[in-house]
């Protein structure tokens, strides 16, 4: 059984400079773990450390990508020129381990007409299988029309764009994450839940813009089992009519969207991803470095998990196998 995994991060010198460099409104809550620590080593590793953790966890082949929150926070010029020179750093480890390194492009979303060219050049240049991109650009959302030039792209390449989620906004962390400590706080506005519902409203957005409606041939990853949207669809579809969709919010789920798990090793949430969204939208991730436990069991959750063999190995490989083989390049 061949198992990909689709959020497994890096980070480059040259990124965590940019980061450090921002003004502190515009730093994410991430800094700390993926500049400091264990977790910042291995991010920066394309060796030895990281192909032991593969091996640790069964995993065969890591589909990499930059970590949170990519470039999106840096001023234009700064994210078209790390976007370039990352985007050249992971085709290189690529060259490097073809057979155990694919990876998702980082984009400028500052300059959305760049990044959406960037995208085109890491698919059919670099080889890469897509893009990263995070739920905000600073302080606007990626469903507002300037950010369509990207999805126009993808669709147009069909390679499949992985929402990831980033800190909320600080006001909102202000207002629903504080009180409790500089720790608790964080860990309470990340992790702990904030990301997740962030990330979610981010989804939503994509779909009530009207994004999938104008570009139906655009596929989106989205992480943690669906930042838990695929838990409140029974409410959620009472937005399409208000928001003149063609379709139910929950067809966009099954047509559009992508699952994953982000190292999240649950098999209660696997069998409701199943039965909600099918076992053709689901994908696999562990989310290196970050999540502990994913880094020792990813193989033993798909091997006990209660799936016939043939749907195992969609899950653990055959549907990104599938997405990847309808990019054009």
């Amino acid at each position: 059984m061949k198992i990909i995994g689709l959020e497994e991060h890096f980070v480059t010198r040259d990124v965590v400079d940019a980061w450090c460099a921002l003004e502190p409104e515009w730093q994410d809550l991430s800094l700390t773990p993926s500049t400091r620590g264990d977790s910042a080593r291995r991010l920066a590793d394309f060796g030895d450390e990281r192909l032991a953790a593969m091996a640790k966890a069964g995993l065969d082949v890591q589909v990499l990508s930059l970590s949170t929150p990519g470039v999106q926070n840096l001023i234009p010029a700064d994210a078209v020129a790390l976007q370039t020179a990352t985007n050249d750093t992971l085709a290189e480890a690529i060259r490097a381990r073809p057979d155990r390194f694919q990876g998702l492009a980082t984009l400028a979303t500052p300059r959305p007409a760049a990044a959406a060219a960037e995208l085109e050049r890491a698919v059919t240049e670099l080889g890469l299988n897509g893009a990263m991109l995070f739920g905000r650009t600073r302080d606007r959302n990626m469903d507002e029309p300037e950010f369509w030039p990207i999805y126009e792209a993808a669709a147009a390449l069909k390679a499949p764009l992985h929402l990831h989620p980033q800190s909320p906004p600080a006001a909102v962390r202000g207002a629903y994450y504080s009180g409790y400590g500089p720790r608790v706080d964080a860990a309470l506005a990340t992790h702990g839940i904030g990301w997740h519902y962030d990330s979610g409203v981010q989804v939503l957005r994509l779909i009530l813009s009207g994004v999938f409606d104008r570009f139906p041939d655009l596929q989106v990853i989205v992480g943690h089992w669906g930042e838990m949207v695929l838990f409140y669809l029974d409410r959620i579809d009472s937005l399409n009519e208000l928001a003149g969709l063609r379709r139910p919010v929950s067809d966009y789920l099954r047509t559009n969207i992508f699952l994953a798990p982000s190292g999240i090793l649950s098999p209660r949430y696997l069998r409701w991803a199943t039965e909600v969204a099918g076992v053709d939208r689901i994908l696999f991730s562990t989310d290196y470095p970050f999540v502990a436990p994913s880094q020792g069991g990813a193989r033993a959750f798909l091997a006990e998990a209660s799936l016939s063999d043939a749907d195992r190995l969609k899950i653990a490989s055959g549907n990104w196998d599938r997405l990847c083989a309808s990019i054009r390049r």
